[in-house]
């Protein structure tokens, strides 16, 4: 028998905010992440492009130093997002071997392999700090999550470039309809504003270079968008059995109604230009959620702002809902965020969620003029989406051809 699955708390760090909510309002009222970095090694190592989307708030900020100091950036965002979801759930009383987490990152802890490298080359073996490995493994993040809340049912990691984490939401998906766990802490993180990523995206020309203008760099659908701009931050969701949630009184948002990934098996970095892997999975995630493409009013889409990247999106979706997809509002809200890599799709499933509880799909800031063929239903201000039973989909898509969606259903 299926079960219904529900969520119960959400939790984010972003480039807007320092919680969910913050960065929910920020994104309602056109605001942007994006800025100047005023990093030394933008200049000492001759940066191309000079301006990101780092969190809004640090993690030395929330997080007790002690904590902090035993932790990479990124498994820091990640158990700050879990802590403000976990919280927001009512702190379940759950026996441990009844919790699980499955969390994701695209890269993990490079600021500590590079740090480790560099000390290395400078001063010696015996001044690399024991804790290295244990704190840039992509695993880390899962593990303190699992430590923190004592969740024994598992502790799972997901590396699929930038459709991680809406593949973490699947797995949780999948793991409370087995019964292997009644409540789980899904999402993703990532910290990899660094001179090697940055120089690494911006020699595949995959980068914005609008250098004047961070705020207006990340403009999906526009017909001068030209790549883009690199996130930071971690998003978190925690997810039960709507059995579970009952019994104990637990304010639900929304339904996670299913999910599903496919590979393209094209190119390494390219999307299929067919978009057959990403339609698949949206079809496969709609299938599971037991709707139609009919049934769908929301859209948080992928849309990174890359001249190749949004068109072969709008393909895939066109594939899926025919002429109808130009009558779904559809955000695009990494033109206000960037691009959080492995943490994008958690981010976006916090979004979509809020869409359905306030009715409101979330705006497309810095369109100016919307290319012509990507004739999607797109704002800049938020768009009403009506009364009635809502099913919103979010789409996740990474380097080695990973598509993941996730599928939400109104209560």
């Amino acid at each position: 028998m299926t079960k219904k699955i529900v969520i119960t708390g959400i939790g984010a760090t972003s480039p807007l905010g320092g919680t969910a909510r913050d960065s929910w309002n920020a994104l309602l009222a056109g605001e942007s992440g994006a800025r100047t970095l005023e990093h030394d090694w933008v200049a000492e190592y001759d940066l191309p492009v000079h301006f990101a989307a780092p969190a809004k708030v640090r993690p030395e900020e929330v997080l007790e130093r002690p904590v902090a100091k035993r932790l990479d950036p990124s498994s820091q965002f990640a158990l700050i997002s879990a802590m403000e979801a976990w919280a927001d759930a009512g702190a379940p009383d759950i026996a441990p071997e009844r919790l699980g987490v499955d969390y994701a990152t695209g890269i993990g802890g490079i600021w500590t392999l590079l740090d480790a490298w560099d000390t290395l080359r400078e001063r010696g073996p015996r001044r690399v700090l024991p804790m290295t490995v244990p704190m840039l493994m992509p695993n880390a993040a899962s593990a303190a999550i699992s430590m923190h809340f004592e969740a024994r049912a598992f502790a799972r990691t997901v590396a699929s470039a930038c459709a991680s984490s809406t593949e973490s939401l699947a797995n949780a998906y999948e793991h409370l309809q087995l019964g292997l766990a009644d409540v789980v802490i899904a999402g993703g993180s990532e910290s990899a504003i660094h001179p090697i990523t940055l120089a690494s995206f911006s020699s595949m020309q995959a980068l914005s270079k609008r250098n004047d203008d961070p705020a207006h760099a990340s403009r999906p659908y526009s017909v001068d968008r030209d790549g883009f701009v690199m996130g930071e931050g971690a998003a978190s969701l925690v997810i039960e059995t709507e059995e579970h949630a009952l019994a104990r009184g637990a304010r639900i948002y929304a339904e996670l109604a299913g999910g599903a990934v496919s590979a393209d098996s094209y190119h390494i970095t390219a999307n299929d230009p067919e978009g057959r892997g990403a339609s698949r999975a949206v079809l496969d995630a709609l299938a599971q959620a037991g709707a139609t493409p009919d049934e769908v009013t929301h859209i948080n889409a992928h849309a990174t702002s890359t001249p190749v990247g949004d068109i072969a999106e709008y393909t895939a979706l066109h594939s899926v809902f025919g002429d109808r997809v130009h009558e779904i509002p559809v955000s695009a809200t990494k033109a206000s965020t960037g691009h959080l890599l492995g943490g994008t799709g958690a981010l976006e499933a916090v979004f979509t969620v809020l869409a359905l509880e306030s009715r409101l799909a979330p705006p497309t800031i810095n369109l100016t003029t919307q290319d012509p063929a990507i004739p999607l239903l797109v704002s800049g201000e938020p768009q009403p989406l009506g009364d009635g039973p809502q099913v919103a989909i979010s789409n996740s898509f990474g380097f080695g051809g990973h598509n993941a969606v996730a599928v939400f259903r109104s209560v």
